[in-house]
Protein backbone atom coordinates (compact mmCIF):
# COMPACT_ATOMS: atom_id res chain seq x y z
CA UNK A 1 0.00 0.00 0.00
CA UNK A 2 1.07 3.57 -0.65
CA UNK A 3 2.05 5.59 2.46
CA UNK A 4 -0.39 8.28 3.44
CA UNK A 5 1.52 11.47 2.65
CA UNK A 6 -0.49 14.68 2.13
CA UNK A 7 -0.31 15.91 -1.45
CA UNK A 8 1.26 19.30 -2.15
CA UNK A 9 1.34 20.34 -5.80
CA UNK A 10 4.54 22.25 -6.45
CA UNK A 11 3.79 25.39 -8.49
CA UNK A 12 7.12 24.85 -10.26
CA UNK A 13 5.70 21.76 -12.01
CA UNK A 14 3.60 23.61 -14.63
CA UNK A 15 6.58 25.81 -15.44
CA UNK A 16 8.91 22.84 -15.94
CA UNK A 17 6.23 21.05 -17.97
CA UNK A 18 6.48 23.72 -20.65
CA UNK A 19 10.09 22.72 -21.30
CA UNK A 20 9.58 18.98 -20.80
CA UNK A 21 6.72 18.88 -23.30
CA UNK A 22 8.91 20.37 -26.00
CA UNK A 23 9.73 17.17 -27.84
CA UNK A 24 13.39 16.89 -28.90
CA UNK A 25 14.06 14.12 -31.41
CA UNK A 26 16.75 12.31 -33.35
CA UNK A 27 14.83 11.25 -36.42
CA UNK A 28 11.82 9.37 -35.08
CA UNK A 29 13.47 8.67 -31.71
CA UNK A 30 12.83 11.11 -28.83
CA UNK A 31 15.84 12.54 -27.06
CA UNK A 32 15.57 13.53 -23.39
CA UNK A 33 14.03 16.96 -23.01
CA UNK A 34 15.83 17.34 -19.66
CA UNK A 35 19.47 16.47 -19.04
CA UNK A 36 20.09 16.85 -15.32
CA UNK A 37 23.63 17.15 -13.99
CA UNK A 38 24.30 16.34 -10.32
CA UNK A 39 27.83 17.71 -10.48
CA UNK A 40 29.23 16.85 -7.07
CA UNK A 41 28.78 14.51 -4.13
CA UNK A 42 28.11 17.15 -1.51
CA UNK A 43 25.64 19.66 -0.11
CA UNK A 44 26.01 22.23 2.66
CA UNK A 45 22.56 21.52 4.10
CA UNK A 46 20.88 18.51 5.69
CA UNK A 47 17.14 19.08 5.22
CA UNK A 48 14.74 16.87 7.17
CA UNK A 49 12.82 15.93 4.01
CA UNK A 50 15.99 14.91 2.13
CA UNK A 51 17.83 11.55 2.15
CA UNK A 52 20.90 13.46 3.36
CA UNK A 53 19.27 13.67 6.79
CA UNK A 54 19.84 9.91 7.09
CA UNK A 55 23.15 9.68 9.03
CA UNK A 56 24.34 6.92 6.72
CA UNK A 57 23.90 8.90 3.51
CA UNK A 58 27.34 9.59 1.97
CA UNK A 59 28.74 13.08 1.56
CA UNK A 60 31.58 13.19 -0.96
CA UNK A 61 33.36 16.48 -1.51
CA UNK A 62 34.20 15.61 -5.08
CA UNK A 63 33.18 17.41 -8.24
CA UNK A 64 32.52 16.68 -11.89
CA UNK A 65 35.50 17.00 -14.21
CA UNK A 66 35.97 19.49 -17.00
CA UNK A 67 36.65 16.51 -19.25
CA UNK A 68 33.20 15.05 -18.61
CA UNK A 69 31.43 18.38 -19.16
CA UNK A 70 33.28 18.82 -22.45
CA UNK A 71 32.49 15.25 -23.51
CA UNK A 72 28.75 15.51 -22.97
CA UNK A 73 28.71 18.96 -24.61
CA UNK A 74 30.53 17.70 -27.70
CA UNK A 75 28.28 14.65 -28.05
CA UNK A 76 25.11 16.71 -27.68
CA UNK A 77 26.49 19.23 -30.17
CA UNK A 78 26.72 16.46 -32.78
CA UNK A 79 23.03 15.76 -32.16
CA UNK A 80 22.12 19.47 -32.42
CA UNK A 81 20.53 19.13 -29.00
CA UNK A 82 18.11 21.90 -28.00
CA UNK A 83 16.56 20.78 -24.71
CA UNK A 84 17.04 21.81 -21.08
CA UNK A 85 20.34 21.34 -19.23
CA UNK A 86 19.65 21.44 -15.48
CA UNK A 87 22.31 21.69 -12.77
CA UNK A 88 20.54 20.21 -9.75
CA UNK A 89 20.34 16.63 -8.51
CA UNK A 90 21.45 15.48 -5.06
CA UNK A 91 23.75 18.45 -4.38
CA UNK A 92 24.27 22.19 -4.05
CA UNK A 93 25.77 23.23 -7.41
CA UNK A 94 27.21 26.54 -6.22
CA UNK A 95 29.69 24.72 -3.97
CA UNK A 96 31.58 23.86 -7.16
CA UNK A 97 34.03 26.68 -7.95
CA UNK A 98 34.09 25.49 -11.57
CA UNK A 99 30.34 25.86 -12.06
CA UNK A 100 30.77 29.09 -14.04
CA UNK A 101 33.17 27.52 -16.53
CA UNK A 102 30.89 24.47 -16.86
CA UNK A 103 27.94 26.72 -17.69
CA UNK A 104 30.05 28.66 -20.18
CA UNK A 105 31.24 25.48 -21.90
CA UNK A 106 27.68 24.25 -22.35
CA UNK A 107 26.31 27.65 -23.32
CA UNK A 108 28.92 28.18 -26.03
CA UNK A 109 28.72 24.60 -27.32
CA UNK A 110 24.93 24.25 -27.21
CA UNK A 111 23.49 27.70 -27.99
CA UNK A 112 19.99 26.32 -28.60
CA UNK A 113 19.74 24.90 -25.07
CA UNK A 114 18.28 26.40 -21.93
CA UNK A 115 20.60 26.16 -18.93
CA UNK A 116 19.07 26.26 -15.47
CA UNK A 117 20.46 25.81 -11.98
CA UNK A 118 18.77 25.00 -8.66
CA UNK A 119 20.40 26.43 -5.52
CA UNK A 120 19.60 26.91 -1.85
CA UNK A 121 21.21 30.33 -2.22
CA UNK A 122 23.41 30.03 0.87
CA UNK A 123 26.58 31.08 -0.94
CA UNK A 124 24.84 33.38 -3.40
CA UNK A 125 25.78 37.06 -3.47
CA UNK A 126 25.38 39.84 -6.07
CA UNK A 127 28.77 39.19 -7.70
CA UNK A 128 28.15 35.45 -8.05
CA UNK A 129 24.63 36.08 -9.27
CA UNK A 130 25.86 38.32 -12.08
CA UNK A 131 28.68 35.92 -12.93
CA UNK A 132 26.22 33.03 -13.40
CA UNK A 133 24.29 34.92 -16.05
CA UNK A 134 27.42 36.29 -17.68
CA UNK A 135 28.54 32.64 -18.03
CA UNK A 136 25.37 31.79 -19.96
CA UNK A 137 22.76 30.73 -17.40
CA UNK A 138 19.15 31.05 -18.58
CA UNK A 139 17.27 30.78 -15.28
CA UNK A 140 18.21 30.46 -11.60
CA UNK A 141 15.83 28.62 -9.28
CA UNK A 142 16.37 29.59 -5.64
CA UNK A 143 14.94 27.22 -3.02
CA UNK A 144 14.36 29.25 0.15
CA UNK A 145 14.45 27.19 3.36
CA UNK A 146 14.73 29.70 6.20
CA UNK A 147 11.55 31.74 5.94
CA UNK A 148 9.82 34.62 4.15
CA UNK A 149 12.42 37.21 5.14
CA UNK A 150 15.05 35.26 3.23
CA UNK A 151 12.72 35.05 0.23
CA UNK A 152 12.35 38.84 0.30
CA UNK A 153 16.12 39.25 0.47
CA UNK A 154 16.65 37.06 -2.60
CA UNK A 155 13.92 38.90 -4.45
CA UNK A 156 15.70 42.17 -3.70
CA UNK A 157 19.07 40.76 -4.83
CA UNK A 158 17.63 39.62 -8.15
CA UNK A 159 15.83 42.92 -8.69
CA UNK A 160 18.96 44.96 -7.96
CA UNK A 161 20.85 42.80 -10.45
CA UNK A 162 18.21 43.87 -13.00
CA UNK A 163 17.22 40.30 -13.82
CA UNK A 164 14.13 39.78 -15.94
CA UNK A 165 11.24 37.87 -14.30
CA UNK A 166 11.91 34.83 -16.47
CA UNK A 167 15.53 34.67 -15.28
CA UNK A 168 14.80 33.62 -11.70
CA UNK A 169 12.28 31.66 -9.66
CA UNK A 170 12.06 31.89 -5.87
CA UNK A 171 10.72 28.65 -4.43
CA UNK A 172 9.22 28.76 -0.95
CA UNK A 173 10.53 25.63 0.77
CA UNK A 174 10.10 26.83 4.38
CA UNK A 175 6.46 25.90 4.88
CA UNK A 176 5.56 23.69 7.88
CA UNK A 177 5.51 19.92 7.55
CA UNK A 178 1.70 20.07 7.48
CA UNK A 179 2.16 21.74 4.09
CA UNK A 180 4.87 19.30 3.00
CA UNK A 181 7.56 22.00 3.45
CA UNK A 182 6.39 23.55 0.17
CA UNK A 183 7.51 20.67 -2.04
CA UNK A 184 5.86 17.65 -3.63
CA UNK A 185 7.19 15.03 -1.23
CA UNK A 186 8.05 11.47 -2.18
CA UNK A 187 10.13 8.69 -0.68
CA UNK A 188 13.06 9.15 -3.09
CA UNK A 189 12.85 5.57 -4.33
CA UNK A 190 12.93 4.10 -0.85
CA UNK A 191 15.72 6.32 0.53
CA UNK A 192 13.63 8.19 3.10
CA UNK A 193 13.08 5.39 5.62
CA UNK A 194 15.71 6.75 8.01
CA UNK A 195 15.49 10.45 7.15
CA UNK A 196 14.59 13.00 9.82
CA UNK A 197 11.18 13.31 8.17
CA UNK A 198 10.74 9.65 7.35
CA UNK A 199 8.63 8.51 4.42
CA UNK A 200 8.45 4.71 4.21
CA UNK A 201 8.98 2.61 1.13
CA UNK A 202 5.83 1.23 -0.42
CA UNK A 203 4.96 -2.26 0.76
CA UNK A 204 4.01 -3.38 -2.72
CA UNK A 205 5.03 -1.87 -6.08
CA UNK A 206 2.58 0.71 -7.34
CA UNK A 207 0.55 -0.23 -10.37
CA UNK A 208 1.07 3.18 -11.97
CA UNK A 209 3.02 4.28 -15.05
CA UNK A 210 6.10 6.48 -14.76
CA UNK A 211 7.47 8.55 -17.62
CA UNK A 212 10.80 9.70 -16.16
CA UNK A 213 13.00 7.43 -18.34
CA UNK A 214 11.09 8.60 -21.40
CA UNK A 215 12.25 12.21 -21.06
CA UNK A 216 15.03 12.52 -18.44
CA UNK A 217 18.76 11.75 -18.59
CA UNK A 218 20.44 12.11 -15.18
CA UNK A 219 24.25 12.31 -14.85
CA UNK A 220 26.19 12.40 -11.61
CA UNK A 221 29.70 13.70 -10.96
CA UNK A 222 31.26 10.28 -11.55
CA UNK A 223 29.66 10.00 -14.98
CA UNK A 224 27.07 7.46 -13.83
CA UNK A 225 23.73 7.79 -15.60
CA UNK A 226 20.50 7.01 -13.74
CA UNK A 227 17.08 6.34 -15.25
CA UNK A 228 15.46 8.68 -12.75
CA UNK A 229 16.41 11.74 -10.65
CA UNK A 230 14.65 10.21 -7.64
CA UNK A 231 17.07 7.26 -7.44
CA UNK A 232 19.09 8.74 -4.58
CA UNK A 233 20.52 5.31 -3.78
CA UNK A 234 21.87 4.83 -7.33
CA UNK A 235 20.23 1.43 -7.49
CA UNK A 236 19.91 1.38 -11.30
CA UNK A 237 22.81 2.71 -13.34
CA UNK A 238 22.22 2.76 -17.09
CA UNK A 239 25.86 3.37 -17.99
CA UNK A 240 28.81 5.66 -17.44
CA UNK A 241 29.52 8.61 -19.72
CA UNK A 242 33.26 8.41 -19.17
CA UNK A 243 33.30 5.03 -20.91
CA UNK A 244 30.21 5.10 -23.14
CA UNK A 245 28.52 7.56 -25.45
CA UNK A 246 25.42 9.53 -24.60
CA UNK A 247 23.39 8.00 -27.42
CA UNK A 248 24.46 4.43 -26.64
CA UNK A 249 23.29 4.81 -23.04
CA UNK A 250 20.03 6.56 -23.99
CA UNK A 251 19.18 3.89 -26.56
CA UNK A 252 20.64 1.03 -24.51
CA UNK A 253 19.09 -1.94 -22.75
CA UNK A 254 18.60 -0.37 -19.32
CA UNK A 255 16.69 2.67 -20.54
CA UNK A 256 14.76 0.62 -23.11
CA UNK A 257 13.66 -1.88 -20.48
CA UNK A 258 12.69 0.88 -18.07
CA UNK A 259 10.55 2.62 -20.69
CA UNK A 260 8.85 -0.63 -21.65
CA UNK A 261 7.97 -1.65 -18.11
CA UNK A 262 7.28 1.71 -16.51
CA UNK A 263 5.24 2.91 -19.46
CA UNK A 264 2.85 0.04 -18.74
CA UNK A 265 2.80 0.63 -14.99
CA UNK A 266 5.02 -2.36 -14.21
CA UNK A 267 7.30 -1.15 -11.41
CA UNK A 268 9.08 -4.47 -11.19
CA UNK A 269 12.71 -3.27 -11.16
CA UNK A 270 14.83 -1.82 -8.38
CA UNK A 271 14.42 0.84 -7.07
CA UNK A 272 10.99 1.34 -8.65
CA UNK A 273 9.51 -1.42 -6.49
CA UNK A 274 9.97 0.84 -3.44
CA UNK A 275 9.04 4.15 -5.04
CA UNK A 276 5.91 6.27 -4.52
CA UNK A 277 6.65 8.96 -7.13
CA UNK A 278 3.76 10.18 -9.25
CA UNK A 279 5.58 9.69 -12.53
CA UNK A 280 2.93 10.90 -14.94
CA UNK A 281 2.89 14.61 -14.06
CA UNK A 282 5.15 15.26 -17.07
CA UNK A 283 6.41 13.41 -20.11
CA UNK A 284 3.30 11.89 -21.66
CA UNK A 285 4.21 13.36 -25.04
CA UNK A 286 7.51 11.45 -24.88
CA UNK A 287 5.82 8.23 -23.82
CA UNK A 288 3.49 8.46 -26.82
CA UNK A 289 6.42 9.21 -29.12
CA UNK A 290 8.37 6.19 -27.85
CA UNK A 291 5.31 3.96 -28.33
CA UNK A 292 5.17 5.06 -31.96
CA UNK A 293 8.82 4.20 -32.67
Amino acid sequence: MKPSVPVFFDPAIPRKSKFVNKLVSLGKFPLPSVIEISESGTCNRVCSFCPRSDPSYPDEKKFISKKLIEKITNELQQLEYSGLILFSGFVEPLLDKSIYSHIKTISEGLPKCRIELVTNGDVLNPARLKRLFKSGLSTLLISVYDGPDEAIAFQKMCSEAELMPEQYVIRHRYLPKENNFGITLNNRSGMMNNAAFAIPSVLEPLNEPCYYPHYTFFIDYLGDVLICPHDWGKKRIAGNLLNESFIDIWMGKVFSSAREHLGKGNRIMSPCTLCDVKGTLMGEVHKVAWDEC
